[in-house]
């Protein structure tokens, strides 16, 4: 059987659909290990993960939600990416030489994972956790694309890496999304839509049930898991207006623990099972990120979209293009807007509809099973 190496990012949103691509991987009796951060890995994929530490940079500065365009881009790159890949390449290279794998799967954020095994002559894959590269983000950007091409050049030269470009291996990329939310934008041939990977993470704890009101239509608030730095304001903002809204039940996850006391409809607790939740609510209110968009339009919910930063504006707009939901403007969201925006995707049963669409497509792409695949098939 194989053995299959998979780095991540230590990025909660970028971890998970890698963890359902490793679960089926182990099912059918091939060896995974990780190379990333050991406590990110270990609460999802769970205590039993073999995982080979990479060193994270100390100090990563907090993203501003206000930068937007060029400056955005040169943030995610100067101050995150290359730092985060020069940090990682060492441990990601004891892995390789300690687990020994015949394939890599490198998401497309640890992009030292790309470069090393590409350099080592390594059969590798590219996770694209997001659909926002497949459709070349920069592509209206032609300066900052050419400044991130030199970027990757450095790091390629300080890393001894391989040529290929480690955001898009030529061996394949899996794209854990399909056409129904991606829309027809053209794809290089070596990518794989496979749908979200949905499963094999670890219990993540408690949750009072007994909360919510099966008779009531209940509502899901999120900004994830990287966002505690724009959280206050927001969700602030949503339990305020949803809290005045009749006849429906709230659930906020406030993780920083900014929102204060708010009415018996409203539940604000500090994490929850999301996918089980997922399976009780009527609607969605997100920042965008793929993983919380992917997982909401399996269970069928709409949502209202309010994208921060990086990815989210591209995934917002696949929402809203799919017809799946309404998009609103972060920096400028009020109680009442909020609420509005809710009660329109409750009462409009096109938009579920339309979510119902897209999950069924999801499920028929065949996530985690079709990605493993994929890369059994670079075995042979």
């Amino acid at each position: 059987m194989g053995r299959f190496l998979f780095v991540t990012p230590p990025l909660t949103g970028h971890v998970n659909p890698a963890v359902g691509v490793a679960a089926a991987l182990t099912t059918r009796g091939h060896q995974v290990a990780w190379a990333g951060q050991p406590e990110v890995i270990r609460r999802l994929a769970g205590d039993g993960a073999e995982v080979f530490p990479c060193a994270v940079p100390h100090g990563l500065p907090e993203r501003d939600a206000s930068l937007k365009g060029p400056a955005a881009s040169r943030f995610l790159w100067e101050e995150f990416l290359i730092p985060l890949a020069e940090a990682m390449a060492p441990g990601i290279r004891a892995a390789i030489a300690r687990f020994r794998p015949q394939v890599v799967v490198a998401d497309q954020q640890a992009i030292a994972g790309g470069l090393v095994a590409d350099g080592l002559g390594l059969p590798w894959v590219t996770s694209a956790t997001t659909s926002a590269e497949l459709v070349d983000p920069l592509a209206g950007m032609p300066k900052v694309a050419a400044w991130v091409d030199d970027l990757l050049d450095g790091l390629r030269t300080r890393l001894d890496g391989g040529p290929a470009d480690p955001r898009m291996s030529p061996h394949g990329v899996l794209a854990f999304t399909t056409r129904e939310l991606l829309g027809p934008a053209p794809l290089p041939k070596r990518v794989r839509l496979v749908g979200p990977s949905i499963g094999g993470r670890a219990p993540t704890g408690d949750f009072p049930w007994d909360r919510l009101d099966p008779a009531a239509p209940t509502v899901f608030v999120t900004l994830g898991t990287a966002n505690a730095d724009a959280a206050g304001d927001f969700l602030g903002a949503a339990a305020r207006g949803l809290s005045r809204v009749e006849g429906i039940r709230t659930v906020i996850a406030d993780p920083g623990g900014a929102v204060g006391p708010v009415g018996d409809t409203v539940l604000v607790v500090p994490r929850v099972p999301q996918m089980a939740l997922l399976a009780r609510v009527d609607a969605v209110v997100c920042h965008g990120g793929h993983d919380t968009v992917c997982e909401s339009l399996w269970h069928g919910v709409p949502l209202v979209v309010s994208p921060i930063r990086d990815d989210q504006p591209i995934v917002a707009g696949q929402v809203v293009d799919a017809g799946a939901g309404v998009r609103l403007r972060f920096g400028r969201v009020k109680p009442e807007r909020l609420a509005a925006a809710v009660t329109k995707v409750l009462d409009d049963p096109a938009y579920r509809s339309a979510a119902e669409k897209v999950g069924a497509s999801f499920r028929e792409a065949g996530g985690a099973a079709t990605a493993a695949d994929h890369l059994e098939a670079l075995l042979s």
